[in-house]
């Protein structure tokens, strides 16, 4: 099932380079696999597309604490956290906050 809307979703991005919904939805895809790796690329490429996509910064700072990288993680959250408040969005706030805190606490 993960193959078929992977290759939806990859269709999807040839015809729209720029749809950031499918991008976001092939991450999950990848994420869902293990693939760290395809999923932050297309979540970064995501946030250059949009960086007012805030579901985005979550999940690619997640992505980058399985990689080991935990100041790309740091960063992301904050950058996350900048453009929530921005937005006054208060929940994805509290979000990135907590992720933020919960791996400085592992640190």
């Amino acid at each position: 099932m993960h193959t078929i809307r992977i290759e939806r979703l990859k269709q999807i991005i040839v015809d729209n380079p720029n749809d950031t919904f499918a991008l976001f939805a092939l991450a999950k895809e990848y994420e869902k696999l293990g693939d760290w790796g395809d999923a932050a690329q297309l979540l970064e490429k995501l946030l250059v597309i949009d960086s007012g996509y805030l579901g985005a910064y979550y999940h690619l700072g997640k992505i980058y604490e399985q990689l080991a990288e935990v100041k790309k993680a740091l960063n992301i959250y904050e950058a996350g956290i900048r453009q929530a408040q921005a937005q006054q969005d208060l929940h994805t706030v509290g979000e990135l906050r907590n992720a933020r805190m919960n791996l400085e606490l592992e640190l």
